[in-house]
C-alpha cells in the first residue's frame, strides 16, 4: 500500500474557485491628499507652492518672460498655399506598366487610367508626365502637365499629347465673382 503525502496531493489538485493573481500583481492606485498618515498628504505629491502645484497649468517652453527659444530662432522656408499638386509619372514607368500588362496602350491614358494601374498617387490637380526612361509604345495621353522631354518621347513614338486645363473650385468661384462684378459695372456704366 502506497501512502501519499497530503501536501503533495494538494499541490496537484487545482480548483477554479481558488485561482488568484500572484501576490502583488494588482496594485491599488495611490489616493493622494488623504492626510499625513498616507505619506502623500498635504501637497499630494505636487511639491510645494506656485503655479506648477496647481491643476490646468501648461507652461512648457515658458522661460519666465525671457524671449523663448522657439521665438529667438529665425524662420526658414516658405509654404506656397497656391501650389498645384500633381501626381508625377515618368514615361519609363508607363512603358514598364504596359509591358507588365497593367496598362492598355490603345486607349487614352488619363489620370483615372494611371491611378488604376498604380502609377499616379495623389495629385488632386491631375497628372504631370516627366521624360525619365525610354518609351516605345504609341500612346494617346490626356494630362494636366507635361515636360518637354516627355512630349518629345511620346511624339517620337507616334503618339499624341493633349494637355487639359484643370480648374479648381476656388478658381471657379473667383471667375464667377468677377463675371458678376463685370455685369454689375456694365449695367451701372
Amino acid at each position: 500500500m502506497v501512502v501519499r503525502d497530503k501536501s503533495e496531493s494538494e499541490c496537484n489538485d487545482m480548483k477554479l474557485n481558488e485561482i488568484r493573481d500572484n501576490k502583488g500583481a494588482r496594485k491599488s492606485r495611490v489616493r493622494v491628499g488623504r492626510g499625513i498618515g498616507s505619506g502623500v498628504g498635504k501637497t499630494g505629491g505636487r511639491g510645494q507652492k506656485g503655479q506648477k502645484s496647481r491643476s490646468g497649468v501648461s507652461i512648457f517652453g515658458f522661460e519666465g518672460g525671457q524671449m523663448p527659444l522657439h521665438m529667438r530662432i529665425p524662420k526658414r522656408g516658405f509654404n506656397n498655399i497656391f501650389a498645384k499638386d500633381y501626381a508625377e509619372v515618368n514615361t519609363g514607368a508607363i512603358q514598364k506598366a504596359i509591358d507588365a500588362g497593367k496598362l492598355d496602350a490603345k486607349g487614352t491614358l488619363d489620370h483615372a487610367a494611371l491611378k488604376a494601374a498604380g502609377l499616379a498617387r495623389g495629385g488632386k490637380d491631375g497628372v504631370r508626365l516627366l521624360g525619365k526612361g525610354e518609351l516605345k509604345a504609341k500612346l494617346s495621353v490626356k494630362v494636366a502637365g507635361i515636360s518637354a522631354g516627355a512630349r518629345k518621347a511620346i511624339e517620337d513614338a507616334g503618339g499624341k499629347v493633349e494637355v487639359i486645363e484643370l480648374v479648381s473650385a476656388a478658381d471657379k468661384a473667383k471667375a464667377k465673382k468677377n463675371s458678376v462684378k463685370k455685369r454689375k459695372d456694365a449695367v451701372e456704366g
